[in-house]
């Protein structure tokens, strides 16, 4: 409380209240930088660095959301296959969002010349077709209910 009415007393009295403005504000541009800017250079530049360190065999997922592994890498592209199928695609490095699986780990290699792995059939069941009958009408239910009422009372 002290250190309050004693910057308020010097601002009254015209002596010195601009600089501690001058200082104020100095404080917080660095701690915006401190708190903004720095952690997402930094964030930047692990991301800069995985998307130069790229490998052919990591499994990876773009922006996009597609899930693949890289076949080659070119300067700015990459060619990636994806599903059991061997769908290739090319894409930019500035697309691949993260590396799942790097290819140290995964322990699958891919070569170029390798033929996609065939898929499992799925036989789908055969469907019986049969007759549907029409349901009658709520009228009609309600007659044949009352005539079935009327014979049973007689």
């Amino acid at each position: 409380m002290n250190y309050l009415n004693a910057i308020l007393a010097a601002q009254n009295q015209g002596g010195g209240g601009g600089g501690l403005m001058l200082i104020m504000m100095v404080a917080v541009i660095v701690i915006m930088y401190f708190v903004m800017i720095r952690p997402q250079k930094k964030q930047q530049k692990q991301i800069d660095d995985m998307r130069n360190n790229l490998q052919v065999g990591d499994e990876i997922t773009t922006i996009g959301g597609i899930i693949g592994k890289i076949v080659s890498i070119k300067e700015e592209t990459c060619i990636i296959e994806t599903g059991r199928d061997g769908t290739r695609m090319r894409i930019l490095r500035t697309a691949v969002r993260c590396v799942d699986v790097p290819a140290n780990v995964s322990g699958y290699t891919i070569n170029a010349d390798q033929e996609p792995a065939e898929e499992e059939t799925f036989e789908e069941p055969e469907m019986i077709e049969e007759p549907i009958e029409e349901a009658p009408a709520a009228e009609e239910d309600t007659k044949k209910k009352k005539k079935k009422e009327k014979k049973e009372k007689k």
